[in-house]
C-alpha cells in the first residue's frame, strides 16, 4: 500500500484520539471501579465453592461468545466505515444480523445434540449450563451493537452504556443474592436483566434502526466478514486458552474451591488492568483504522501510543506485584481466598505483555491477515495448557502463575518477530530510557519502605512510590524537551 504523507491530517487524528480518550475515560474509570469492587463484593456474598462455580460459568460464557458472537461485532467495527463510504450500510447490517442469527441457532443445535459431552467438558451443574446458553443471546446483541457504536465514533454514548451496564449488574447481583438466595446464579440472572436493558438502549443510541432493513444477502459481503472474523474468533479462542483454561484444569484437578483462587487472582488483575489500559486502545484503534484506510502511515502513531501504554502500565504492575500480599488483602473479603496473592505477580506481568500485543498485532488487523495472529496465539495457548497440566500437579497455584505468564510472554515475543512489510513498529526507546532513569530514585524509596518497615500503610506507600516515579519521569522528560528546542 502506498502511503500519503499528510502531517497535518495525522496531527489532527492524534488530537482526535486524545479527545476520544477523554470521552471514553468515564466509562473506563467507572468500569475500573466496577471491576475493583466486584471482587470484594462477590467474595463476601458467596462461599469459596460458589465463587468457584461463578468463575467457571463466566469462563464458559466467554468461551461460547468467542466462537459464536464476538467476532461478528468486531467485523462490524472493522468494515463499517468502508460500507458507509460506499453508501451500502443497509445490506451490510443485514449481513451482520443474518450471520449472528445463524450462529445463535447453530450454538443451540450443537448444545442440544451434544449436551452430555459439553456438560462433561465444562463440568458445571446443568442449570448453570442452560443459564449460560440463554445469557449468550443478549450478550451477542450487545457485542454487535456496542461495536457499531464505536464505529460511529459515538464515544459518549458508548461510555454511558458501559457505566450503566457495569453497575446495574453489580446492584442486581447483590439484590438477587440477598433476597432470593440464588448463590452464584444471582450474577448470571443479573447479567441477563442488565444486558437486555442495555441492548434496548444501544438500539436507540446507535440509530441503527433508521438505516437497517432486511435485504437479500450477497456472498461478496459475507466472505470478507468471514475471512476477517473467523480468524479473530480463533485468535480469541487461543487467548481464552491462555487466560481461562487454567480455571478448568484446576477445577478438574482440585475442585471448585481451588478454581475460586484462580478466579480471584484473575479478578484482581486482568479485568482491572485491561480496563485501565483499554482507555488508550478503545479510542485509538477506530481512528488508526480510518487513517490506514486513508493511506496514511500509521506506524509513528502506533509507536507513540505504545510508549504511552508502557509508561502507564509498567510502574503500576510493578508496584502491584511488590505489594501483592497487601493488595490482595485490601480487595478480598473472604480470608479463605487470601492465598490468591501468589498469582498476582504472574498474572499482572502476563497482562502487561498481553495488553502490549494490542499494539504489536494491530498490523495483522490492518492488513486483514488475522490468521497470523491466530497462529501465534494458538501456539502460545497450546504451550500454556501443556505447562498448566505439567506444573499444577507439582506446584499448585504457582504452577498456574508460571504457565499463564509464559504463554502471554511467548505470544508477545512471536508478535514482534513476525512483522508484515511496511507495518514494522519502532519501540519507543526514548520513553523507555527515561523510565529507567525515573526507576532509580523510585527503587530507592521502595527499598527504604520494604527494608526499614516504615510506619505508613501499604496503600499510601504504593501511591508514594508511583508519585515519585512519575514526578521524576516528568522532570526528565521536560529536560529532554528543553534540549531539543
Amino acid at each position: 500500500m502506498e502511503y500519503i504523507e499528510n502531517k497535518e491530517f495525522e496531527q489532527k487524528e492524534v488530537k482526535g484520539i486524545f479527545t476520544d480518550m477523554i470521552k471514553y475515560a468515564p466509562s473506563k474509570l467507572c468500569g475500573l471501579l466496577g471491576n475493583v469492587i466486584t471482587v470484594p463484593i462477590y467474595t463476601s456474598l458467596f462461599s469459596q465453592e460458589q465463587y468457584g462455580l461463578y468463575t467457571i460459568s463466566i469462563a464458559m460464557l466467554s468461551f461460547l461468545c468467542i466462537i459464536f458472537s464476538d467476532w461478528v461485532g468486531l467485523s462490524g467495527l472493522r468494515f463499517f466505515r468502508h460500507h458507509q463510504l460506499i453508501d451500502n450500510l443497509p445490506k451490510y447490517l443485514s449481513t451482520l444480523v443474518t450471520i449472528l442469527t445463524i450462529n445463535m441457532v447453530l450454538m443451540f443445535a450443537i448444545a442440544l445434540l451434544f449436551k452430555d459431552s459439553m456438560y462433561t467438558l465444562f463440568h458445571v451443574p446443568f442449570k448453570y449450563f442452560m443459564a449460560v446458553l440463554l445469557l449468550i443471546i443478549p450478550v451477542a446483541a450487545r457485542a454487535l451493537l456496542s461495536q457499531l457504536l464505536r464505529a460511529q465514533l459515538k464515544s459518549v454514548s458508548y461510555t454511558l452504556t458501559t457505566i450503566v451496564n457495569q453497575f446495574a449488574t453489580i446492584f442486581l447481583a447483590v439484590f438477587f443474592a440477598k433476597f432470593f438466595n440464588l448463590g452464584a446464579a444471582s450474577i448470571l440472572l443479573a447479567m441477563g436483566v442488565s444486558i437486555s436493558l442495555i441492548d434496548i438502549l444501544l438500539l436507540y443510541q446507535s440509530e441503527i434502526l433508521k438505516v437497517f432493513k432486511f435485504q437479500k444477502i450477497e456472498w461478496k459481503f459475507i466472505l470478507p466478514i468471514m475471512k476477517y472474523g473467523i480468524p479473530i474468533a480463533a485468535t480469541s479462542l487461543s487467548a481464552w486458552i491462555i487466560t481461562q483454561s487454567n480455571k478448568f484444569i484446576m477445577n478438574s484437578i482440585s475442585g471448585f474451591s481451588k478454581a475460586a483462587l484462580v478466579g480471584v487472582g484473575y479478578g484482581l488483575t486482568l479485568p482491572i488492568l485491561m480496563t485501565l489500559f483499554a482507555m488508550i486502545t478503545v479510542a485509538a484503534i477506530p481512528r488508526i483504522i480510518n487513517l490506514y484506510e486513508a493511506k496514511i502511515d500509521v506506524r509513528p502513531i502506533i509507536s507513540r501510543f505504545l510508549g504511552y501504554y508502557i509508561l502507564v502500565a509498567l510502574p503500576i504492575i510493578t508496584v502491584m506485584s511488590i505489594y501483592c500480599v497487601d493488595y490482595t488483602h485490601i480487595f478480598v473479603s473472604n480470608e479463605n481466598m487470601y492465598e490468591a496473592y501468589k498469582l498476582v505477580p504472574y498474572f499482572a506481568y502476563g497482562v502487561f505483555f498481553l495488553a502490549m500485543t494490542d499494539y504489536t498485532t494491530l498490523q495483522y488487523h490492518l492488513a486483514n491477515k488475522t490468521h497470523i495472529e491466530f497462529t501465534i496465539k494458538l501456539i502460545s495457548g497450546i504451550i500454556g495448557v501443556a505447562l498448566n497440566l505439567i506444573l499444577i500437579p507439582k506446584f499448585g497455584l504457582i504452577g498456574v502463575g508460571i504457565a499463564t505468564f509464559s504463554a502471554n510472554f511467548l505470544y508477545f515475543i512471536l508478535s514482534i518477530i513476525i512483522v508484515l512489510p511496511k507495518l514494522n513498529l519502532k519501540f519507543p526507546t526514548k520513553t523507555i530510557l527515561k523510565m529507567i532513569g525515573a526507576a532509580i530514585p523510585t527503587g530507592c524509596i521502595t527499598y527504604i519502605f520494604k527494608i526499614y518497615n516504615v510506619n505508613i500503610s501499604s496503600l499510601v506507600q504504593m501511591f508514594i512510590i508511583l508519585a515519585v516515579f512519575y514526578i521524576t519521569y516528568t522532570i526528565l522528560n521536560y529536560k529532554a524537551l528543553k534540549k531539543t528546542t
